[in-house]
């Protein structure tokens, strides 16, 4: 008798419950809300640097042909 029972609490705990995978979406939507903004801040900050960048280096080049 308790080789069935240990057999069926084997065979009970072979996977997720649905509770247990429906957190870990949860977690995963509130860990997405929070970063998404996040990674648009740090784009746009990359962007406006790479314009600086560009700035600066049509300015270079712009004073070097002058010069010639």
């Amino acid at each position: 008798m308790q080789g069935d029972d240990i057999m069926s609490v084997k065979s009970r705990s072979k996977g997720f419950t649905l509770i247990e995978l429906m957190i870990v979406v949860a977690i995963i939507g509130i860990l997405a809300a929070i970063s998404i903004p996040w990674f648009q801040q740090y784009q746009s900050k990359a962007s406006d640097k790479a314009a600086m960048s560009d700035v600066r280096s049509l300015t270079t080049s712009a004073t070097a042909a002058s010069v010639q």
